[in-house]
């Protein structure tokens, strides 16, 4: 009974779903005809739909910010490349595209009115709750963009949310029951937590060392710049009260809180004051800027940073890269100042010394073995495991989930979505540097609770749209083949 149930506690019968789905399939088969021809500018095209350059530039600004955030502003190009963001940003176009086209040939459309009442509505170019077009014009400025340019990819996310809300389908009263079924079940365990501290470990020079020779060429110095610097302050530039309310009142989207809701005058105001300063010492910067060129004026300092070190942004850093030795960048604000930067010199990354990396490999070396000793040590427990030697839990559920000792709320959750998704009545599963082996013991239901029916419902909902989701792509693909210019947009 325990083995049966562990095989279906990943939720739900999906069998009452295949014909909707193989129904939304057929549909795609035999339209139309394709016209492939490339345009200046564009990376890709999907179906009838090319995707500019631009376009893509400016998903993978957002995708990088975000990730970037994330990581605590710890984000750098190659870390990027390595995380496959250009990739993440093309696929997002690529699926767009895709729906656009299906949109466009089963005639969904969004008018212009809808358009404008969705712009009007945007919190962050309103004031006193009203549209105000002072705002939303100084937004386009500030990002450079066209009204219809930002209004026509505002009608396209319109567009594929009218499409993917054909695929919205109420819970059915058996799939309510069938999910309400699963997050009932209970589970009570026999467990043991094994940690990197279960594990005998000494450091072997010799091992490291040869660890290193196999992966010296990750171990590299950094490329690092040497600057002259000009730096024009904008602290003593004199700003009225009245000056930074205006100046506020014009730019009021660029002063939002860590919820994105926009900030008070008040709240705003010290940063405004900032910004407004820049703003008027632009002018005594470019005049720096010109006097420096022209060897009129000497550098206020030398500097040497290491590749996308922090003190400059990375907006910075991709322009500083397109120099060369005695070029000199016009003014940017750093902090809250211009920098005027000439390369005075550029030092290649090299690789690494044994020495030079070796508190890196170190690291690296000691997590890789520790965790390969881990899992022997887990294949071992798990092959003999004793229940004598174990932790016996109560019945736990997804809910119900803080007493499992050893590990703390966040990883018995994770610990335990793992394990009602699992085939396995016994078994390892790993949590952050922790492995757990566990044995079902035995298992209940539990009695179903009136009270969240509404969760339930949502949950199933959810599910199915997901699934409607990814099963309308993978037709779309089908239907609307890609044609990529360029390299490295695709696995």
């Amino acid at each position: 009974m325990i083995s049966w149930m562990q095989k279906h506690n990943k939720y739900l019968v999906w069998t009452i779903w295949v014909a909707t789905i193989a129904f939304i399939g057929a549909g795609f088969v035999g339209w139309g005809s394709y016209d492939f021809g490339a345009k200046a500018g564009n990376v890709a095209k999907v179906g009838n739909i090319e995707i500019p350059q631009s376009k893509l530039n400016m998903v993978y600004s957002d995708i990088y910010q975000q990730t970037n955030q994330m990581m605590q502003g710890k984000l750098d190009d190659k870390k990027a490349k390595e995380m496959g963001l250009v990739k993440r940003a093309f696929a997002t176009l690529n699926t767009q595209a895709k729906i656009l086209n299906f949109a466009d040939d089963a005639g969904i459309i969004v008018s212009d009115k809808e358009v404008a009442n969705t712009l009007e509505n945007i919190t962050s170019f309103q004031k006193d709750g009203m549209f105000n077009k002072e705002i939303y014009q100084a937004y386009l400025n500030a990002r450079r963009l066209k009204a219809n340019v930002f209004e026509e990819r505002l009608r396209e996310d319109l567009k594929i949310n009218k499409t993917l809300a054909l695929l919205t389908v109420d819970a059915l009263p058996l799939e309510i029951e069938s999910v309400s079924s699963a997050m009932n079940v209970a589970d009570k365990l026999a467990y043991v937590v094994l940690t990197p501290a279960d594990v005998e470990f000494t450091l072997d020079e010799t091992k490291l060392q040869t660890f290193w020779e196999t992966q010296k060429d990750n171990f590299m110095t950094q490329k690092a710049y040497e600057f002259s610097v000009i730096w024009t302050e904008s602290s003593d530039t004199a700003v009225t009260d009245d000056e930074v309310k205006t100046f506020w009142e014009a730019n009021t989207f660029n002063y939002t809180d860590t919820d994105g809701k926009q900030q008070s005058f008040d709240k705003a105001k010290e940063q405004a004051s900032s910004d407004l300063k820049l703003k008027k010492t632009k002018k005594a910067a470019q005049k720096n800027y010109i006097a420096f060129k022209k060897g009129k004026l000497e550098s206020t300092e030398t500097l040497t940073l290491d590749l996308n070190d922090p003190k400059f942004a990375k907006e910075l850093w991709d322009e500083i890269q397109q120099k060369n030795i005695d070029d000199i960048l016009k003014p940017k604000v750093v902090s809250d100042k211009y920098a005027t930067l000439k390369i005075k010199s550029i030092k290649e990354p090299k690789a690494k010394t044994f020495d030079e990396a070796k508190d890196e490999v170190s690291e690296i070396y000691t997590i890789q073995t520790k965790k390969e000793a881990l899992s022997k040590l887990a294949e071992l427990t798990l092959k003999n495991f004793d229940e004598s030697n174990a932790t016996l839990s109560d019945f736990v559920t997804l809910e119900k989930h803080d007493n499992l000792k050893s590990l703390n709320l966040q990883e018995s959750l994770q610990f335990l979505q793992k394990l009602f998704t699992s085939v396995k009545e016994k078994g390892i599963i790993s949590v952050s540097d922790k492995v757990i082996v566990y044995n079902v013991i035995d298992q209940k239901l539990l009695p179903m609770d009136g009270n969240k029916t509404d969760l339930v419902k949502q949950t199933v909902n959810q599910v199915k749209q997901n699934i409607f989701e990814s099963n309308l792509v993978r037709a779309l693909d089908e239907k609307y083949p890609t044609e990529v210019y360029m390299e490295g947009l695709t696995n």
